[in-house]
């Protein structure tokens, strides 16, 4: 499904904890307005080392966590080491074919790394077949912003606009929408460089 690991297993190999301990902000600020979450089903897919999942598991959500790096689920196991997360290395669309509902899908940082407009289109659509209604999506990805990708010499992601991902939730409820460029440095190559980021929550109403 993806072009490319994008470097990350490097990471992973080199880090305990490659993406850090804490979650995402749009999975963050969710929480703090919902810091209970008992009797909700989540899937974190292409979860990485399981920081959004983690975070929602401590919350006492029941999580499905999946990446298709065997090595960042091996760093999560031993990062995360909850009874209520489910780890699997399995590739996310495929995981999506499984007649499962979810309360919540996190899609961070997943989306970008496939090869094609109609693969994310696909990849959104077949996860919003997989949720409940009123349940929720966590977007992040890469859009056709600036982008500095020095510290990913052999990855080249997928980069369309902002609103083409909004309009993947057309009919559904935005909660949150932003459109930033953030700055980071990885732990493994300390490459200061930047991304342009489009970042969603959607209630999904219909």
């Amino acid at each position: 499904m993806t072009r490319d690991s994008g470097g990350y297993d490097e990471g992973y190999s080199s880090s305990d904890c490659f993406w850090g301990r804490s979650p995402g902000s749009l999975v963050k600020s969710f929480l703090e307005e919902h810091p209970d979450v008992r009797g909700i089903r989540v899937l974190d897919l292409g979860c990485g080392e399981g920081k959004n999942a983690a975070a929602f598991a401590q919350c006492g959500a029941s999580v499905t966590a999946v990446d298709c790096s065997a090595k960042a689920i091996e760093n999560g196991q031993r990062s995360f080491p909850d009874p209520r997360i489910e780890w699997l290395v399995l590739d996310g669309k495929a995981y999506l074919t499984r007649d499962e509902l979810f309360d919540v899908i996190v899609l961070y940082g997943l989306a970008h790394c496939l090869s094609s407009s109609e693969e994310i289109s696909s990849l959104i659509q077949t996860a919003l077949l997989r949720t409940r209604l009123g349940g929720y999506h966590f977007l992040v990805s890469f859009n056709d912003g600036p982008h500095d990708l020095s510290a990913h010499p052999n990855f080249s992601p997928t980069l369309l606009a902002h609103s083409f991902y909004v309009e993947q939730y057309e009919g559904h409820t935005v909660l949150a929408e932003s459109d930033s460029i953030i700055h980071e440095t990885h732990p493994h190559n300390n490459i200061p460089h930047f991304h342009s980021l489009t970042r969603l929550v959607v209630k999904k109403v219909r």
